[in-house]
């Protein structure tokens, strides 16, 4: 495709054509290499471990155990049907539980007549798959398919490689059928979905790039895609099986936590072929980097919120006052803290808190 590149201008396949600004040259293994020196199958099918040169010749010890062994089979792009949404029956009419809308549980929006708290929890929904389907195609996929396609500056086990794309095929599902539900839910309702044009997240991780030296936001960028991936397995555990929400959404809501949690346990083990592909100024370029990610995608989107709020009648200054008293710093901070704690013991692991300030920078965000 490479070689009639002009008829794909746009692509975002291009943007990883190649990242070399990764690592120095000649410091990470050479793009689509073989499994890391030394790497030996053992274990059995799927699992590899071997030692790592890191970019300043420091030894790493790295191992991977694929987590799709039953792709095939469990995938929910394999397996699940389309999720179709039926008439609200008396015992299943929401489609959110209230609990899980932080707004919802303000007096102010309680006391919305029924049909506008209804929209309340509708708007959420639509963020959540809108959110979804924007991570995925617009963030996610773009570094599956450089991990896929080996040009991310990684050496990493061909194995590595070919999981890649399967994550490729379960995040565009996830887009889709996202998509999907949200077109059922808008023709069912006849709620329209009130969104940004774009993403918060997407918003903040470009602010953040832009602020870097350009060789350090490839780095930046593969660093939020193992963030997210990390932390969505968590942001979705939140969401138990509430039997008053309708069936589709529950079942969409699961079959996403299903897909992610293999999701998880990858990028976990990419973060450390990661590292070890990093010299030390790297490193300390991309541990001061994870706080503000964490932030970028965890922090509630207020702007977003507030417009919302307004929506439905609310003053300025009630606006004001569900945000300051829903999303006050306290809060958030015990949210973020808690929703991150598995991510940041990856980091923890890798040593990363032994230079004081990085860890005055995790300090500084609340993660510590």
């Amino acid at each position: 495709m490479c070689g009639i590149v002009g008829l794909f201008v746009g692509c975002s396949a291009l943007a990883y054509c190649p990242r070399k600004a990764l690592a120095p040259a000649g410091a990470a293994p050479a793009a689509g290499a073989a499994p890391v020196a030394g790497a030996e199958p053992v274990g059995g099918a799927g699992q590899l471990t071997g030692v790592g040169a890191g970019a300043d010749g420091e030894q790493v010890d790295v191992s991977y155990s694929s987590p799709f062994g039953r792709w095939a089979e469990r995938a929910t792009v394999r397996r699940s049907p389309r999720r179709e949404l039926s008439a609200p029956s008396s015992d299943a009419s929401r489609y959110f539980s209230p609990e899980l809308v932080p707004v919802a549980r303000h007096p102010l929006i309680a006391e919305l007549r029924p049909e506008l708290f209804d929209t309340v929890l509708v708007q959420h929904l639509y963020r959540y798959l809108d959110f979804t389907a924007k991570l995925e195609t617009l963030v996610v996929n773009r570094t599956a398919l450089g991990i896929a396609q080996g040009s991310v500056g990684v050496g990493l086990p061909e194995e590595m490689r070919f999981d890649a794309y399967k994550i490729y095929c379960d995040e565009a599902y996830h887009a889709l059928f996202s998509v999907d539900l949200m077109r059922q839910v808008r023709d069912t309702t006849g709620i329209v979905p009130v969104l940004p044009e774009q993403p918060y997240f997407l918003r903040r991780l470009e602010e953040i790039q832009q602020e870097l030296p350009q060789h350090t936001r490839a780095l930046a960028e593969l660093l939020f895609v193992t963030v997210s991936e990390t932390l969505i397995s968590a942001s979705l555990a939140e969401l138990p099986v509430d039997s008053e929400i309708v069936p589709a959404v529950r079942e969409t809501i699961r079959d996403h936590a299903a897909d992610e949690g293999r999701h998880h346990v990858y990028f976990a083990a990419f973060l450390r072929y990661l590292w070890a592909a990093l010299d030390p100024a790297a490193r300390r370029e991309a541990a001061l980097l994870v706080p503000r990610l964490i932030a970028a995608f965890l922090q509630p989107d207020t702007d977003a919120v507030r417009a919302e709020l307004l929506g439905y009648g609310l003053t300025r200054d009630d606006a004001e006052q569900v945000l300051a008293e829903v999303y006050d710093e306290k809060t958030v901070a015990a949210h973020t803290r808690a929703t991150a704690k598995r991510t940041i013991s990856y980091f923890v692991a890798l040593d990363v808190l032994d230079d004081p300030m990085v860890e005055h920078e995790f300090r500084a965000h609340g993660l510590l």
